[in-house]
């Protein structure tokens, strides 16, 4: 999963969504060494992401990317989730996306000082620039994915990829639909916060 969607399955503490966020930037963090809340967050975003990767129709969608940029698919679909979510975001909360989307801005602000470097400058980036505004649209994702294509150091296709997942949005959307409901289910039950 994306950034919006771990936030959005953190609890409700600062720490917690300091952890969720840490499984992307966890690379030379020592964990014994973080408080208990920042560790299960983390707990839980390793999880979330093990739920993701291995459920049946995370799988099939997948395989709808085309060769030249299947090693890529899991971003793709990560990426778009969160703009599912949003899309969704009335069935999964009671809390308008605008309101969720200044709290975790707010906590992202707050929690700087328990971040790693690399992860202060991408949530700077992240408060600076609204990045979770600008997943409300497939242009918005689109934009996030080249980002993503440009810190890319090897050949690749992965440049105009949104275009793969505007042709399958359908199949995504209801794959979307299907599968984020279970994984909340699976956070609940797991209970690692």
């Amino acid at each position: 999963m994306n950034y919006l969607a771990h936030l959005f399955l953190a609890q409700a503490t600062v720490e917690s969504r300091v952890g969720n966020l840490l499984g992307d930037f966890a690379k030379g963090v020592v964990v014994a060494q973080l408080s208990k809340p920042v560790k299960n967050g983390l707990l839980n975003h390793r999880a979330v992401d093990r739920f993701t990767d291995n459920h049946i129709v995370v799988k099939q969608l997948k395989c709808l990317v085309g060769a030249d940029r299947k090693r890529f698919a899991g971003i793709m679909l990560d990426m778009v989730f969160d703009h599912y979510l949003i899309k969704h975001w009335h069935h999964f909360s009671h809390r308008s996306f605008a309101a969720s989307c200044d709290i975790y801005y707010q906590a992202l602000d707050d929690g700087q000082v328990l971040m790693p470097p690399a992860m202060q400058r991408v949530t700077q980036r992240v408060i600076k620039q609204q990045w979770f505004d600008s997943y409300q649209t497939l242009e918005g994702i689109g934009f996030a994915l080249d980002r993503i294509a440009d810190r890319i150091r090897f050949d690749h296709s992965f440049y105009g990829s949104v275009e793969e997942l505007i042709t399958y949005q359908d199949e995504i959307e209801s794959g979307f639909l299907a599968f984020f409901p279970e994984l909340m289910q699976h956070v609940e039950a797991i209970k690692l916060e």
